[in-house]
């Protein structure tokens, strides 16, 4: 596996090297020693799918606060997304800055994003879904969610979002309270 270092501290474009012949391909898309040798999370308690129909459709910026802080490893299953961590993290020196990827089903890459980030993704094509690996599980009580057009962080989304929920839409502005 390639990992490849994002503007945000500790957050990595992971890209499997692909074999192929004549039956087709193979790739590792997960390797606890490896992902230890470059210090990310190796457990990983909880997986989640999403699935979203429309082109534009925009989810988050999502985290947990500790105790529940999440690191977390998202992968496009189907289609294609710009997917968004943003450091929330007051001692990280990218702190409020942001990095996107753009996971790809057909490239079997994948995101790394640490904990203290937000996370958000904006759809590219039709019916794309992802898959994420969680290292905490869901707590209600610890989630959090900042606003995906806030100034503070100036997130060059490819485009406007067509479909994004009440909730989502209702995420307040960044400030140092929301992440505690």
């Amino acid at each position: 596996m390639k990992f490849t270092a994002t503007d945000v501290a500790g957050a990595f474009l992971v890209e499997p090297a692909i074999l192929s012949d004549e039956r087709g391909s193979f790739a590792r898309t997960f390797c606890a020693e490896t992902f230890a040798a470059q210090g990310l999370a190796t457990v990983y308690p909880q997986c989640n799918v999403s699935t979203n129909t429309r082109r534009g459709t925009l989810r988050g910026l999502h985290f947990q606060t500790p105790p529940g802080a999440e690191a977390k490893l998202v992968r496009a299953t189907r289609g294609r997304v710009f997917d968004v961590a943003v450091d929330l993290r007051p001692t990280s020196p990218s702190y409020l800055k942001w990095a996107a990827v753009e996971l790809d089903a057909a490239r079997h890459n994948a995101f790394y994003i640490p904990t203290g980030c937000a996370h958000g993704f904006l759809t590219l094509e039709d019916e794309s879904a992802l898959f994420y690996q969680m290292s905490a599980p869901y707590a209600p009580e610890l989630a959090r969610g900042v606003r995906w057009d806030d100034p503070a962080f100036a997130i060059a989304w490819p485009f406007a979002p067509c479909v994004i929920s009440a909730r989502d839409a209702a995420y307040p502005d960044f400030t140092e309270e929301v992440v505690r």
